[in-house]
């Protein structure tokens, strides 16, 4: 770890209150990246607030909007964040099949047209820059204008996490193994 993470008693005021803010959300605990983030206190509350929302107040369910988390851990190399979501991924009632399937950089056979089309929006998004046209057309008629958007939003925030997380070296908890080469 490149970074010394602060307890809380260490904290000043404004690193505290951001820090007891996260204990109060849905997540009831720091997400990591908001530990390295708090050395920038005003990022820290605004990208953690971001973050409960796309965790959890997106038109997806979790097995859906995990596909972008976990595409973009994938595309990252971000080993702590897919630990993380893979976790998340399987307790929303993903398929492991659609795991692996990503972990591998092989396209997942999805049941559901959404799952697809999420999968779809975030490898051009990684991989493409962008999303052409007829995707874009496309992912509006699966996902809603609304949908397309919080993938973008999903894709960024977790690119954001999964930089974090890289640069400073989180590692995974004790006794767990990295899954992405």
């Amino acid at each position: 770890m490149r970074l010394k993470l602060l307890s809380p008693g260490e904290m000043n005021e404004s690193q505290r209150q951001t820090y007891d803010e996260s204990i109060a959300g849905k997540r009831g605990k720091p997400p990591a990246p908001m530990m390295a983030w708090l050395n920038s206190p005003d990022m820290a509350r605004h990208a953690t607030r971001l973050g409960e929302v796309l965790r959890y107040d997106t038109i997806f369910p979790a097995k859906l909007s995990e596909i972008a988390i976990l595409v973009t851990a994938r595309h990252w190399t971000a080993h702590y964040e897919w630990y993380a979501h893979k976790r998340l991924a399987l307790a929303g009632g993903m398929k492991p099949e659609i795991i692996d399937a990503i972990r591998d950089r092989r396209t997942p056979d999805f049941d559901d047209p959404k799952g697809k089309m999420i999968y779809d929006v975030a490898k051009s998004l990684h991989e493409g820059h962008g999303v052409e046209k007829g995707l874009y057309d496309e992912a509006v008629k699966v996902l809603s204008e609304r949908g397309v958007v919080e993938v973008i939003g999903l894709c960024g925030y977790y690119t954001m996490v999964s930089m974090t997380l890289n640069t400073f070296e989180f590692e995974l908890p004790e006794g767990e193994v990295r899954e992405l080469s």
